[in-house]
């Protein structure tokens, strides 16, 4: 059982060290003149022309999640134990163990935005955007039943259900254009081209875990995963059985030559904003409405669809018998290999998929009394399928000086609640901004956040 146990907290393992989804600093949709908040509404217009500092002048990092390092690593709760351990320690018990997983989904995902280069200008009637941008976004969903059978085997059957993971990374040259159409109503839109870098889904799906007559555990299920990479080439191996005759495929190296473009895509941002009066403004946007075509998709998946482990019997101290636990081991190994390894089922063509589209919409107050003071109101609706998301951010928004503005807010997500926060500096000539969607939560010694939600973003622009 305990190699069993081994191979499915690797899939956890994975899942909660993911340190890099698209992601905007929603923490400033509100705050004037902070330059990007046509990444969020193409609508949005800028005081001034601005040029971004290559690389330096539009980074965004974030992590969401349900679950974090915190819930799967603990303190040694044994005596004398000085390294940390998982939540499989037989010491720590199934309901502190167990707690800090969601009785459905347990979800991480991660997105990272760096913006190469960026500007923007007043022309034609309106306010222009020219942007390159590298993304990467990567999730993992992980059912409960996966925690409970790993760390417990007290039930006869479990149906694990699906295991999901994806990751992704693209280039975008994004045209932007927006103007004003009345008094009250301002438009904008936004064209990007995408250029593919490489795409990965893996799918386990119907995993289950049953207890038969003798003891005897199978684990059955079906693994698939799609590499869309150029230049990516898997290659199969054949591999003796050590303890029973036949041998099984599996990849045995994976390797990337020529590494380019792997698809082109296109994609598009929408957006509006409407002054109902002095006091206020709504807006809406949805963006990232677009899709890439793949050149391959490379397939593996397990050929064997089940595993039998039935325990160790009669365990003998000598390696030369056959119930040795050496023979034994090797003997499950066998199965286990044969039922968990990937087989590459070679390239079956192109594939289109969809990037992940972002839906807003905003209702904003201008305090009468004291006109630097605003009040905003954002929902955001991130539509990817199963890594699908939703939030709501109350914000409360000051600006002391012309030069200097930011605020504070409060959000309620699919995943947690979180503060957030922004200041943008913005004298004459010069733009700064560093910001946060969710303060940083407690880190280990190595700097790894304990939790999965973190948030940062910061830039720098020349102004005229």
């Amino acid at each position: 059982m305990k190699t069993i146990k081994q191979y499915i907290i690797a899939c956890i393992a994975l899942s909660t060290t993911m340190t890099a989804q698209a992601q905007n600093l929603n923490s400033a949709y509100f705050t004037k003149d902070f330059q990007f908040r046509h990444e969020m509404n193409p609508a949005f217009e800028n005081e001034r022309n601005y040029v971004a500092i290559p690389i330096l002048g539009n980074t965004n990092v974030a992590m969401r999640g349900n679950f974090g390092v915190e819930d799967v690593i603990f303190s040694n709760p044994m005596p004398g134990g000085k390294a940390n351990t998982t939540f499989m320690n037989p010491y720590i018990s199934p309901a502190d163990a167990l707690g800090g997983f969601h009785s459905g989904d347990n979800k991480v995902q991660a997105d990272i935005n760096i913006g190469l280069l960026s500007g923007g200008f007043k022309s034609w009637g309106g306010y222009n955007t020219v942007e390159l941008n590298l993304r990467a976004n990567v999730g993992a969903i992980l059912p409960y039943e996966l925690f409970e059978f790993a760390k417990q085997t007290g039930n006869k059957e479990y149906n694990i259900g699906d295991i999901n993971a994806q990751a992704q990374s693209f280039m975008e040259l994004a045209f932007g254009h927006s103007r004003q159409i009345t008094d009250k109503l301002r438009l904008g839109a936004k064209v990007k081209v995408l250029l593919g870098v490489g795409r990965a889904d893996l799918k386990m799906t119907d995993l289950r875990a049953d207890l038969t007559e003798g003891n005897q555990w199978t684990i059955s299920g079906n693994a698939d995963a799609d590499v869309s990479l150029k230049g990516f080439q898997a290659t199969n191996k054949q591999k003796a059985f050590k303890k029973r005759e036949g041998s099984y495929d599996y990849v045995d190296d994976v390797k990337v030559k020529g590494a380019g473009i792997g698809g082109y895509g296109l994609a598009l941002d929408l957006g509006g904003i409407y002054k109902i009066d002095q006091d206020w403004t709504v807006s809406a946007s949805l963006t990232d409405l677009g899709f890439i075509s793949w050149n391959n998709d490379v397939q593996l998946s397990n050929e064997s669809k089940e595993f039998v482990f039935d325990g160790f019997h009669d365990v003998h101290v000598k390696k030369e018998d056959p119930n040795s636990f050496k023979n034994q081991s090797e003997s499950y190994s066998d199965q286990l290999a044969e039922f968990a390894h990937l087989k590459n089922q070679g390239d079956k063509g192109s594939r289109t998929t969809g990037i992940g589209a972002t839906m807003r919409f905003a209702g904003e107050y201008n305090l009468p009394v004291y006109r630097p003071i605003t009040f905003g109101l954002l929902s955001t609706t991130r539509i990817n399928g199963k890594y699908t998301w939703t939030e709501g951010r109350l914000s409360a928004n000051y600006e002391p000086l012309k030069w200097i503005n930011g605020g504070i807010n409060f959000a309620v997500n699919s995943f947690t609640t979180s503060m957030g926060w922004v200041v943008n500096i913005h004298p004459k000539g010069y733009n700064f901004f560093v910001g946060m969607d969710h303060i940083l939560c407690k880190t280990n010694k190595n700097g790894i956040p304990l939790g999965s939600n973190a948030s940062v973003s910061m830039g720098m622009s020349v102004t005229w």
